[in-house]
Parts: C-alpha cells; sequence; structure tokens
C-alpha cells in the first residue's frame, strides 16, 4: 500500500496498480474515446486506503453515459455530468 513517501502502491493481488496504471474511458457503444493513467498518489494510514488522481483530456461530450476502467478490474459506469464533476470513484478490496 504506501509507498514509503506517502504515495501508493498495490501489493499482492494488487500490483498492478500503481502510478502510471492505465485508464481507459469507453462511450455507450464500448468505443475508447480516451486514455489516460493514474497520477498523485495519497495514502490514508488511518482508513489503510489509497487514492489515485486521474485526468482524460478530449473526451467527446454529449455521450449518454461513459465507463472507465482502471488496469484490468472491470468497468465502472458514469453519466456525462459525473465525469465533469469529478465523481468518478472505484474501490478495490
Amino acid at each position: 500500500m504506501d509507498d514509503g513517501i506517502g504515495g501508493c502502491e498495490g501489493t499482492g493481488g494488487y500490483d498492478d496498480i500503481s502510478l502510471g496504471t492505465s485508464v481507459t474511458v469507453y462511450d455507450a457503444a464500448g468505443a475508447v474515446v480516451g486514455t489516460s493513467s493514474l497520477v498523485l498518489s495519497e495514502f490514508d494510514a488511518d482508513a489503510r486506503s489509497c487514492t489515485f488522481d486521474v485526468s482524460v483530456e478530449n473526451v467527446p461530450a454529449r455521450k449518454d453515459f461513459y465507463q472507465v476502467e482502471v488496469s484490468h478490474r472491470g468497468k465502472v459506469q458514469l453519466t456525462e455530468a459525473e465525469a465533469k464533476g469529478g465523481a468518478f470513484a472505484a474501490s478495490l478490496g
């Protein structure tokens, strides 16, 4: 979990989750409309959890919804308003 400098990296079955892990955005038809990666991680020692920031540029607007996938962990669906408002959140474990 803690990378020793206040950030995060996954261990065990989560070792694919760290800075630079791929983030893919799909439209409702399943076409890739944007890619990025995890950045700026923060470890919360009290909750024993990690938070990563992500921003995906140039995603086409006016879609009914989007699906976001981090690494190969499955897609999380959100509306355009949620995406623009920074409401994307997912948890592992």
